[in-house]
């Protein structure tokens, strides 16, 4: 019977790694879009961090250098968080319940 038991686990593992794989592998097709600016900068990127587009407003490109870089970089870092919050929720309905050891979080 614990043989049983071992083999109906091991199917279990293969099961919600495939299925692990399968939700990494959505998430890059899946795209966010960040912004800053009140939306005059943005940027869209897959959940797996590959940015596609990247949209500046014209009335941006008079204005100083230095201010338009610092939307950028406000708009790519909005951007990051709404694909790993988008993720850690994608990733957290398939590893509920499951146990971790401490420290340890999907996806690996």
């Amino acid at each position: 019977m614990l043989k049983g038991q071992l083999a109906g686990l091991m199917k279990q593992a293969q099961a919600m790694q495939d299925n692990l794989k399968k939700a990494q592998d959505e998430l890059g097709l899946i795209e966010v879009e960040g912004q800053s600016g009140a939306g005059l900068v943005k940027v869209v990127m897959t959940c797996k961090h590959d940015v596609k587009r990247v949209t500046i407003d014209p009335s941006l490109l008079a204005d100083d250098k230095d201010m338009l870089e610092d939307l950028v970089a406000a708009a790519f870092n909005d951007g990051i968080r709404r694909a790993e919050a988008l993720s850690a929720e994608k990733m957290g309905k398939l590893t509920a319940g499951m146990p971790l050891p401490g420290g340890m979080k999907f996806p690996f």
